[in-house]
């Protein structure tokens, strides 16, 4: 009986200590999303087409982190046209920087849409909620407010703890 209790109690406090973590991580932060009246910027990157275990997928981020530094200002965005189940499936992804043009060896990306949808999130890494939660809540948001998406959900990547995912607005 005294044994059953205390191990009630340790799986108690396991809980609610798990759970006070998974809030102080940012777990319990709701998703921001709001319209915005401009634009998506453009984008200057490269396509990869691949599986996540290829080396050449570091070997593309690397060199979109090299062009960001050389660009004071910028930040990353993906756009996951292919998205892996694991890690041997093949995945499509666009990997850039916010310029108006794209120089040397990188595609230019623009978008014909003059508004978007763009959702803030803000956590750890560990406790983000995954892109299928924020394209629902996109979703959501757009037909509560009788709105289209484009279907391209562009991440860009603001911080460790904040990425913002813009869902361009036909």
């Amino acid at each position: 009986m005294k044994k059953s209790v205390i191990l009630v109690l340790i799986v108690f406090l396991l809980i609610v200590g798990g759970y006070f973590v998974f809030d102080r991580l940012g777990g319990n932060t709701p998703i921001e999303i709001e319209l915005v009246e401009k634009k998506p910027d453009n984008l200057a990157g490269k396509t990869f087409r691949g599986t996540p275990q290829d080396p050449q997928l570091k070997a593309t981020f690397q060199q979109i982190e090299q062009a960001q530094s050389l660009n004071p200002g910028t930040q990353i965005h993906t756009i996951y046209y292919v998205e892996p189940a694991g890690k041997l499936d093949t995945m499509k992804v666009f990997v850039g920087i916010n310029l108006p043009f794209a120089t040397g060896d990188l595609e230019a990306k623009t978008f014909e849409e003059n508004r978007y949808l763009l959702a803030k999130i803000r956590g750890s890494k560990w406790v983000m909620p995954g892109p299928e939660k924020v394209k629902a809540q996109l979703m959501d948001f757009a037909s509560k407010n009788g709105l289209s998406l484009s279907g391209e959900y562009i991440d860009k990547i603001i911080s460790e703890s904040e990425v913002q995912v813009i869902a361009p607005v036909k």
